[in-house]
Order: C-alpha cells, then sequence, then structure tokens
C-alpha cells in the first residue's frame, strides 16, 4: 500500500510538472514569443571583416575554422632617447611615437613568421593617460598612428580592435601597449 501511494505521489508530481511546463509554453504563445532552433552559423572560407566602410576599424572579423592564428602579447614601445632618464615619457616619446614604434615591433614580429600587418585581425590597445597632455588619454595620437599601418592604400585591412585607458603600464614612460592577433592565410 505505501508502494502504491508513493507511486500515485510521483504521478501527481509528473502531472503538475507537466502542467507547469505546458501553461508556460501557452503563456509564452500568448505574449508572442515564439521558441525556434538556433542554427548553427556556418563558418566561412576565408576570413571576413565586417563593419560600416566609413569606420576606420572593423566591427567584427569571422575566421574559417582550419586557419591557425598568431598572437603577441603586449607588445611595449622602443627606447627612442636612451639618454633620457629611465622610466620617463621622454624616453619612449608621445603617444603616437610611441605607437609607431610598437607597429613596427608587432610587423616584425609577424615577419618572423611569415605573416603581415594585413594579416592582423584583431588589435587590443592599452593607452595610459599623457602627463604632458594635462593628464589626458591621447587617442588620437593613437588613431593617427593606425592610419599609418590600416586601411588606407598600402594596407586596406580594418582590424577589429578594443581601445581601452588604464590607470597605468609598468614603465611609468609606457603612454601604450598593443597586443594583436593575425591569422594566417591559406596556402
Amino acid at each position: 500500500m505505501k508502494r502504491f501511494i508513493n507511486q500515485l505521489q510521483l504521478g501527481k508530481i509528473s502531472v503538475w510538472l507537466l502542467a507547469i511546463v505546458c501553461a508556460s509554453l501557452i503563456g509564452l504563445q500568448i505574449f508572442g514569443i515564439h521558441l525556434q532552433a538556433v542554427a548553427k552559423p556556418t563558418s566561412p572560407k576565408e576570413v571576413v571583416f565586417y563593419g560600416s566602410p566609413t569606420s576606420s576599424i572593423a566591427s567584427a572579423v569571422a575566421v574559417p575554422e582550419d586557419q591557425a592564428y598568431y598572437w603577441t602579447s603586449g607588445t611595449v614601445p622602443p627606447v627612442i632617447n636612451p639618454d633620457a632618464p629611465l622610466r620617463t615619457r621622454d624616453r619612449y616619446g608621445d603617444t603616437k611615437t610611441q605607437a609607431i614604434g610598437i607597429l613596427e615591433r608587432i610587423q616584425a614580429l609577424l615577419a618572423d613568421v611569415n605573416l603581415k600587418l594585413s594579416d592582423v585581425v584583431y588589435l587590443r590597445v592599452y593607452l595610459v593617460a599623457d602627463p604632458a597632455m594635462d593628464n589626458q588619454v591621447d587617442y588620437q595620437g593613437w588613431f593617427d598612428a593606425y592610419a599609418e599601418y590600416f586601411n588606407n592604400p598600402e594596407n586596406p585591412v580594418k582590424t577589429a580592435r578594443s581601445t581601452l585607458a588604464v590607470a597605468g603600464l609598468v614603465d611609468p614612460g609606457w603612454l601604450i601597449e598593443i597586443e594583436a592577433v593575425a591569422v594566417y592565410p591559406k596556402r
């Protein structure tokens, strides 16, 4: 008898659960919410850059599943004035100068593995306020340096990009640090 009562109670729970699910689905239908199966997007056959033609950067990049990535660590500016005091802006230059130096370094890293700046699909950029600019972040200096290497006649690629203002970098003289992601072209 006890077994029958337990089965009956389990049956009541099952009936209640079924009723709740049905009521939920009917409620979704009444309020115009339709459940659909989500189709998995297909991988593109080549790297695809998305975004506005008037923007200097891509809003997104799709990469085929069979292509390899190359990631750089945060790349920092080279010393342009070795006579300047250590850990100062004067040792590395302004934001644009530092950015150009970093992009040149990234270009050399890419060349070592048979890649070019045109293979770069994403940049993450960290900027620090410039003490020589009333402690403001020099976004324009970075944008100007970017324009010398991307989205131009020599390299029409517009990378996807994040630009972040941060409180500081390892060396107080650094105003910018850049990470790059490139994709090996199909052979």
